[in-house]
């Protein structure tokens, strides 16, 4: 049983996350005072890469196969060449996001994360920004593309590399603080 008081983040990942962009929104979001889980169907924990080698390793709080998605306020996805590519090619992941997606409540996905998201097959008509190279990706789901550091549609936030982490995490505390805390 969760702390109705408290909010709840998932963050949803696989090995080959980009270091900088689990930790610091996951920093971020514990500083404002949320519970953050980091979700994963692997077990225990999840490998980091770092911009051209491995890095840390990152405890997986909750299992996939477990983890509830009415038990969280928001879902943020970390980018990173390797795991979005990883999870948008197992079906779990793909409907843990888009339960999200049809929910209202905030996602956020930073660089490659994105194509996660192109997954649910729920982008058209939205806005979002993307490292650029899904650029193409991104439209072609149905999206406008805008080159900005972050770009908020609604409860859908998106930046586009590691360098727009100060605003990207910015904007993700602000959409979970304003939306209706989910009491589970």
């Amino acid at each position: 049983m969760k702390d109705n008081n408290q909010k709840r983040v998932a963050i949803l990942t696989e090995n080959g996350f980009e270091e900088t962009e689990l930790t610091s929104p996951k920093k971020a979001l514990e500083n404002a005072g949320f519970k953050v889980d980091i979700i994963s169907s692997e077990k225990g924990q999840v490998k980091a890469w770092n911009m051209d080698h491995w890095s840390i390793n990152v405890p997986v709080n909750v299992k996939l196969s477990d983890a509830n998605p009415d038990h969280y306020d928001a879902l943020m996805i970390p980018g990173g060449v390797m795991n979005p590519d990883k999870m948008r090619m197992q079906k779990e992941y793909v409907n843990f996001a888009k339960e999200f997606m049809h929910s209202g409540k905030p996602v956020a996905a930073i660089c490659h994360g994105p194509q996660l998201l192109i997954q649910t097959g729920l982008l058209e008509g939205r806005r979002m920004t993307s490292y650029p190279s899904i650029k193409t990706d991104i439209t072609n789901a149905g999206a406008e593309w805008l080159d900005k550091e972050v770009v908020v549609d609604n409860n859908l936030i998106t930046s586009r590399s590691p360098k727009d982490l100060e605003a990207f995490n910015k904007k993700l505390v602000e959409k979970v603080k304003e939306h209706a805390h989910v009491v589970a």
